[in-house]
């Protein structure tokens, strides 16, 4: 859609910036309630993601209603291994999680909230926010600055920009951890997709706080790490590692990405005057397995939700109570599940192997790791309502207070510099197929959900 057509001399309800899942919910929110509703994006659409693409049960409770979600696969059994040992399939009949492409999946997002009435600009990017100063006619807008010298003005602006975005640094987003994933999509043979068909891995690491997998999309598989920033040496050795075990070294990868995952910490604010964050831009994802959609989608409807009610504010006071309102729905959703999501990592971090020995062989662990990517369940309903449970988690609590902090980025501010050389940025693999190779897959025993007596596939 071209500048003219989508801003003119309008004053918006509502400026989303960026059109990810976070933005494109929080888009949808802002249109059903009958507001105007523009969406800009960096990037023509639809563009790359680095992301396993792995769509639990809250990132599809969270969906629109109607939404045809893009499922590459269904997985129903999920390979766990211990740094390439002590490996063991667990199974069960109904569906665990599925698997999406990202570039499809986010651009059916924005399709649905074009639909619902939002406007949608892509290729443009944000200069700066500004809430004072000579582009800002009152108080009760927001100027956003674009490349290139346009102005455009809200009511209200909600940051969905990732955690490097221009909303985030005005903000002032804090994080306490900062993440390297590497990621390699790899077509494969019809032999070796029928292989993994159905079937996820999960690998838990040789670096502290780190895990890799293997997802089946269709043709592709799609293989990636994530460690703590500052190990990049290490953490593409492990790709590379994980890769060869899983016998797909012989396979040249299509992509090769780098993204860094921040965290936010605990007292980090949600907006500034009239400018509210959600998802990546927000360090909103889970803190254990980093997993950021349904944080996305769920922060980014919150927000829109909150952006609609700070459009209409007379004045400071009115829209700092909406602020306000905006934080307490994060704080007691998402911020619950991340705290207990933030003691499972720290247990995690220093005992990979206890974490490994539960999930595979206690059977009640194995129900609640179903449980929760089904989403029948989360961490804190399950530390709330289950006894047992919280006596695990304090348990580990006690064991890691006598061990050193783990490795992390304690209360740092999101600013446009901090960046990885990997991250952004698309890497072409080095490897080709090796002449008359044909891959070998682990030969791992198969688990049996309770109550399943037969195979899953």
């Amino acid at each position: 859609m071209s500048g003219e057509s989508a801003t003119g001399n309008t004053t918006w309800d509502v400026i989303v910036v960026g059109a990810g899942p976070a933005g494109a919910s929080a888009a949808r929110a802002v249109a059903e309630a009958g507001r105007r509703v523009l969406v800009v994006e960096r990037a023509e659409l639809p563009r790359y993601k680095t992301c396993g693409g792995g769509i639990i049960g809250p990132s599809r409770d969270a969906l629109p209603p109607g939404f045809d979600l893009p499922l590459r696969d269904r997985v129903h059994a999920v390979t766990f291994s211990l740094d390439g040992r002590l490996t063991r399939t667990r199974r069960s009949k109904r569906m665990l999680f599925g698997l999406v492409d990202r570039p499809e999946f986010d651009r059916r997002l924005v399709d649905s909230a074009v639909r619902a009435g939002a406007r949608l600009r892509t290729g443009v990017s944000v200069q700066r926010v500004e809430q004072h100063g000579p582009d800002v006619p009152d108080r009760r807008t927001v100027a956003v600055r674009l490349a290139g010298g346009e102005t455009i003005l809200a009511r209200a602006v909600v940051g969905a920009d990732g955690s490097a975005g221009r909303t985030a640094a005005h903000v002032g987003v804090r994080v306490n951890r900062v993440d390297l994933g590497l990621e390699a999509e790899i077509p494969v043979p019809p032999e070796v997709a029928a292989d993994w068909r159905g079937r996820a891995l999960i690998d838990w690491g040789p670096l502290p706080g780190s895990y890799g997998w293997v997802f089946p999309k269709g043709n592709r598989l799609t293989v990636g790490v994530i460690s703590a920033r500052g190990e990049g040496p290490a953490t593409r050795r492990y790709l590379e590692e994980l890769t060869a075990r899983c016998g797909l070294a012989g396979f040249e990868p299509e992509i090769s990405s780098g993204h860094l995952t921040r965290c936010r910490a605990d007292d980090s604010p949600l907006s500034r005057g009239r400018v509210l964050v959600c998802g990546d831009a927000a360090g909103l994802l889970e803190p254990w397995t980093r997993e950021g959609i349904s944080f996305a989608l769920r922060s980014g409807r919150l927000a829109g939700e909150a952006a609609v009610r700070m459009a209409v504010a007379g004045d400071a006071v009115e829209t700092r109570r909406r602020a306000v309102e905006y934080a307490d729905a994060i704080g007691r959703g998402l911020g619950t599940e991340m705290g207990v999501g933030r003691r499972l990592y720290a247990a995690f971090t220093h005992r990979p192997a206890l974490l490994h020995t539960a999930l595979v062989g206690f059977p009640p662990a194995w129900s609640a790791f179903a449980g929760i990517v089904r989403g029948s369940t989360n961490l804190a309903d399950l530390t709330r309502d289950h006894a047992t449970v919280r006596r695990v988690v304090t348990a580990l609590d006690r064991l890691d207070a006598r061990r050193p902090d783990a490795p992390g980025t304690a209360g740092t501010s999101l600013h446009r510099g901090d960046r990885s050389r990997h991250g952004g940025r698309h890497l072409r693999g080095r490897g080709g197929r090796l002449p008359g190779h044909r891959p070998r897959l682990p030969v791992v025993p198969a688990a049996v959900e309770p109550g399943h007596g037969g195979r899953s596939r």
